[in-house]
């Protein structure tokens, strides 16, 4: 797997069979499949965007790398350069140098390189294409080419089937009536969710206890105490 010079590595859980796709199976079957058209997936902070990119990564192996965008500060353009040779890119956080001159054209070269060579591109951003603000034309029209898919918030199904992934894939498991009150009793944005399980599994480990209601509610007061 390709790796850029900023520590960036991917994450361990970023797997296709750790994502509850929710009403999302479309975008996951377009992801997943072979087809080498430009994707474009966009939507809210915390719905799975960086999740679903490192699991195309995952899935492709060494031939593929991914490059968060949201990082280029510490970056010239020109970083970009040798990545069109890989089979497969995806690139995170789009909308970080949306109005960038010189981002937008080596985005312009990257994506008519990656043609040329038939490089799977994949993008993700806060927006799709058409709604943001770029400096550079044949950059827009290029961005407006991709297939664009919205990847869509889970609804409490979905982030209780999210949460009892994430557990199995730790080795814990999650009863319902457990998943339900963490829903209740926690912020029910995903990041917000798989923090507390974190925790909750380097509690359980440490106590050797099962993730049953009082010994959650118990940590999530000694947690809450901390914080204070």
């Amino acid at each position: 797997m390709k790796q850029l010079a900023l520590g960036v590595r991917l994450r361990a859980d970023a797997i296709f069979e750790s994502f509850s796709p929710g009403s999302n199976t479309e975008l996951l079957s377009a992801l997943r499949g072979p087809d080498s058209v430009p994707l474009w997936l966009w939507g809210s902070h915390g719905s799975g965007k960086t999740h679903l990119l490192q699991a195309v990564c995952a899935a492709a192996g060494q031939i593929a790398a991914y490059f968060p965008l949201n990082r280029t500060s510490a970056l010239p353009p020109a970083a970009l350069v040798g990545f069109e040779s890989c089979r497969v890119l995806c690139l995170d956080d789009v909308d970080a140098v949306a109005g960038d001159l010189e981002w937008e054209r080596a985005l312009f070269r990257l994506f008519n390189e990656a043609a040329e060579l038939r490089t799977r591109l994949v993008f993700a951003a806060a927006a799709a294409p058409r709604q943001l603000e770029w400096s550079l034309n044949d950059w827009r029209s290029r961005a407006a080419a991709c297939v664009v898919y919205q990847l869509r918030d889970l609804d409490d199904a979905g982030r209780l089937e999210a949460l009892r992934l994430r557990a199995a894939q730790r080795g814990l498991q999650l009863p319902q009536d457990t998943s339900e009150y963490l829903l209740r009793r926690i912020p029910r944005d995903l990041p917000s969710l798989f923090e507390i399980l974190d925790h909750l599994d380097e509690a359980s480990l440490v106590a050797q206890r099962r993730l049953t209601i009082p010994f959650i509610r118990d940590a999530l007061e000694k947690l809450a105490r901390k914080k204070s």
